[in-house]
């Protein structure tokens, strides 16, 4: 089948969504492959989940584009496109999907040319928030599960956050996000479990961050306490903090310093062995 722009993609959940409320597209998440040049791939793979809002998904500038850079590494790619509350879905719908995306490409590493032990999540802002839940939000897998896929662990082996919604509690959560992923007055524990800097722990995975310091959306304090947790929990952690960098900037859409950040972020994916000989 074809995603919403075209490309050859793959469901999610072939048999239906858990929760599906119909049967059109935006009730069947799917993932779409970005392979490497032939003799190019490395054996690392990322999942890719576009922002949004948690309201849409903008699979083109933060998913697609992503996939093809990513590619020139030699990352084998896959963009996500989860469920949202653009089509009436909230938690636990997305973080189901990127569980579950995860848990796919882990299973299938001997068919795709991955390993499965250099796997991670990348997102932008909402799509962010997303990664860093299921980086904070993971289980080993079940052995005596039925269905194959719930024996895989859905722990992701890095983490790529950029412009990322991370806090729903503090002064600086993005209040959209926050309503599209649980609703109107939604339960306060609740919103603390999904608080990703609330939820880090020593087997958190390595993290690379970026923001930009005049971001209006979603304010760099998301990225900054993440790294600050992490640090405390003596997790792996790279922060690159922008003077300049409005939400959005995707991969150079932005002129300036801030548009570096794919060179370090691949400076910092070869110095953790993720990519390179």
């Amino acid at each position: 089948m074809l995603d919403s722009t075209g490309l050859p993609t793959e469901l999610v959940w072939p048999d239906g969504a858990p929760g599906a409320t119909g049967d059109g597209p935006g009730d069947k998440p799917t993932l779409t492959p970005h392979f490497p040049p032939e003799g190019k791939a490395t054996g690392a793979a990322v999942i890719v989940c576009p922002g949004g809002g948690y309201f849409g998904v903008m699979m083109s500038y933060e998913g697609h584009e992503v996939a093809e850079w990513l590619n020139t590494l030699g990352v084998t790619s896959f963009v996500l496109e989860y469920r949202h509350g653009g089509n009436g879905y909230r938690h636990p719908a997305p973080l189901q999907d990127a569980q579950r995306a995860l848990a796919i490409v882990r299973s299938r590493a001997d068919e795709w040319g991955v390993d499965p032990n250099r796997i991670g999540m990348l997102g932008f802002s909402a799509g962010g928030h997303l990664a860093s839940c299921v980086g904070t939000h993971f289980g080993p897998g079940d052995p005596g599960a039925i269905d194959p896929l719930d024996r895989v662990s859905t722990r992701p082996d890095f983490l790529i956050l950029i412009y990322s919604v991370i806090s729903l509690v503090e002064w600086y959560a993005e209040g959209g996000s926050l309503a599209n992923l649980l609703g109107e007055n939604p339960d306060e524990e609740l919103i603390r479990s999904m608080s990703s800097e609330l939820q880090v722990t020593a087997e958190t995975p390595l993290t690379f961050l970026v923001h930009g310091g005049n971001d209006e959306v979603v304010p760099a304090e998301n990225s900054v306490v993440f790294y600050l947790v992490l640090q405390k929990m003596n997790v792996p952690a790279e922060m690159h903090l922008f003077e300049k960098g409005t939400h959005g900037f995707g991969m150079k859409r932005e002129p300036g310093p801030v548009s570096a950040w794919p060179e370090l972020c691949a400076a910092w994916m070869e110095g953790r062995g993720l990519i390179g000989g």
